[in-house]
Parts: structure tokens; sequence; C-alpha cells
């Protein structure tokens, strides 16, 4: 039995323009041990798919499907019994540790919490398993940090703080929702690297948000992009990183910026070797505004009226890796020339 089994999942939202499904059939599986990557623009359901998973949807929500952790239902939890599995078998590193953590709480006071709450520590006790995890998670001068407030740490340390929190009870599942997102290059590297050898060492299961592909082929061992709420490409990360199969994915990766590449000058000024950063045309529509078809076919240089007809089927591409395309294959000249 996977660890998390997500199977059909819909989540729909209440706007000031009525209902909308912010997630469409979303399904998939999680192994203790294994690590999975949600990637995707803003505004695509990477973050509505772990607050589901995390039972913090906004109020008025409507969630249909199932999501299934070792076997239990979470769709239908009542909130005492989220309480009690949240922070204890599914914990979340948030993207921003400064709106995370309450800025009136020491550190150490923060990290006992759920200790407290979910193990039965008494204070002291939990205050040094705090220490421990502190110094777990590499903290500079750990003991000292303990009565310190978050505006006196840097953006790594609180990082680094929120993860502690995350790992306490040790979690079954861990999502981890751009956790570097506010990071300079060297200390996301280095959280990253933090984060792959504690799931390693405690067997957990890996959830990881980011629009960063280098970090999703460096971290994850599957991946899975999403668009408009729906999953549009999944498969293992080197296999859909070497195919692109379906147009989103592959005007993802030639927007993206690469070193040595300058910007060319308008009129064609500037230097002969440099390119133009390649865009996807348009924006991601709203959630009131959905298309009956495919989520991308507005933006698409291969749509054709099929698309639009209805929600595409997944096509196999290779072993484990499928994509929600009817045009798979199709060359985009325009996005592979500017790559």
């Amino acid at each position: 039995m996977p660890l998390l089994e997500v199977d059909h999942l819909r989540v729909t939202l209440q706007t000031s323009r009525g209902a909308a499904d912010a997630l469409r059939e979303v399904s998939f599986t999680l192994d203790r041990g294994q690590t999975l990557g949600l990637i995707g623009e803003s505004g695509c359901g990477k973050s509505i798919t772990a607050l589901a998973l995390m039972g913090l949807l906004p109020e008025g929500a409507q969630v249909a499907g199932s999501m299934c952790l070792d076997g239990r239902e979470l769709s239908t939890l009542p909130e005492a019994d989220w309480c009690r599995l949240r922070g204890r078998r599914i914990a979340m590193v948030f993207q921003e540790p400064m709106t995370a953590l309450n800025p009136l709480h020491t550190i150490g006071r923060q990290i006992a919490e759920p200790l407290r709450l979910h193990l039965g520590l008494s204070a002291a006790a939990a205050r040094a398993q705090a220490l421990r995890l502190l110094e777990r998670v590499q903290l500079p001068q750990a003991a000292q940090r303990l009565d310190a407030y978050p505006h006196q740490l840097s953006g790594g340390q609180r990082q680094r703080v929120v993860i502690a929190i995350a790992l306490a009870c040790g979690p079954d599942l861990l999502i981890a929702d751009e956790p570097t997102t506010a990071l300079d290059v060297t200390i996301q590297r280095e959280v990253l690297d933090l984060i792959e050898q504690l799931v390693r060492e405690d067997g957990m299961g890996l959830l990881l948000i980011s629009h960063d592909l280098g970090v999703m082929a460096d971290t994850v061992e599957r991946v899975m992009v999403m668009y408009g709420g729906l999953v549009v490409e999944r498969g293992p990360t080197d296999q859909v990183f070497e195919r692109l199969a379906h147009p989103y994915t592959r005007g993802l990766f030639a927007a993206r910026p690469r070193l040595g590449l300058r910007h060319a000058r308008p009129g064609g000024g500037g230097d002969r070797r440099g390119v133009r950063l390649a865009t996807i045309p348009g924006r991601v529509p709203e959630l009131a505004d959905l298309p009956r078809g495919c989520p991308f076919a507005e933006r698409c240089a291969v749509v054709v009226d099929d698309c639009r007809a209805g929600l595409p089927p997944a096509v196999a591409v290779g072993p484990g890796h499928d994509a929600r395309c009817l045009r798979v294959g199709v060359p985009l000249p325009a996005v592979d020339a500017a790559a």
C-alpha cells in the first residue's frame, strides 16, 4: 500500500465570480522514501494541492475524489482529526519562513510546541529535543538561538527553523512548498541538500513544489507538470526532461534563463551570440475562465479544434511517463528555435 494515494482529486473554490475548479482529476501515489516534484507557473494548482493534503483549504472549498494516507481517507476528516494528524504524520515547510513563524514567540518555544502537543513531552524535554533538532538542521550557535526571535535570524536560518518544526514529530510525509524562493543561490543549495539528507535518513515521502526546473532535476525522482489545475505531464524526472512531451513543458524549458546567454537588443544590436529569452504567449487563465478542453489550448502553438472539445486523455510517452495532449510529438517551431 502506498504511503499517499491521491485519486481524481478535485477542489472547487468559491470566488467572486462563482464556483471555480482549482484542481481537476489530480491523481498520484507516493511511497516512503520516494520524492515527487510539482512544477508549474503561479496559479497552476501546486500550492492548492499541498493545502488540500494538509487540510488547510480556504473556507467554503469543496473536495471531491480521494486522498488516502496509509489507507486512511483524508478528504472527509473532521477538523479535530486533522489537528491530530497535521504536524504529526504530515508536515509542511512553507514558502516564506517569516510569515510561517510567530514573531511573538522564541524559536525554542515554537519548535517545542508540536513536541508537547503531539508527543506529550514536558517543557524541559521538549526544549532539549528542540536543541537537538536545531543542531540536526545545522543551525549555527543552536543553543543560543533557542531564545532568539524570528526577526533576529537571517532568511536561511529561519528556513532551517521551519524545517526543524516540520521534522519535530518524525512525520511520514513532508511537503515543501517553494522552500528556497526567498533565499540566495548558495543558501538554496544548502537547504535543498539538507532536506534531501533528512528525507533519506528518516525514510519520509517528499512532495516538493517549485517552479525551478534545475531544483527538480537535482532533487526528485518523479515529476508532475501542472497547468490550469490539471496534471498535464508526469513521469520519472529524467524521462520527462528528456522527452518534453507536452507543449507547456517544452515552453517552460525554452523560457528558462541559461548561463552565458545574453538578451538581444531591440533592432538586432548587441552581442551576436545573444538570444532573446523565449516566452510562452498569453497568460495563465483565471480559475473561473478555465476552458472546457485543454487548459493550455489558448497559448499553444499547435492547438487544433479537438483540443478545445474536452479534456484530453493521458497519452503514454514512455515507461511510467504520460502527457495529457492530443499533439504529443508535434514540433513546436517557434519554441524550439528560441531554445
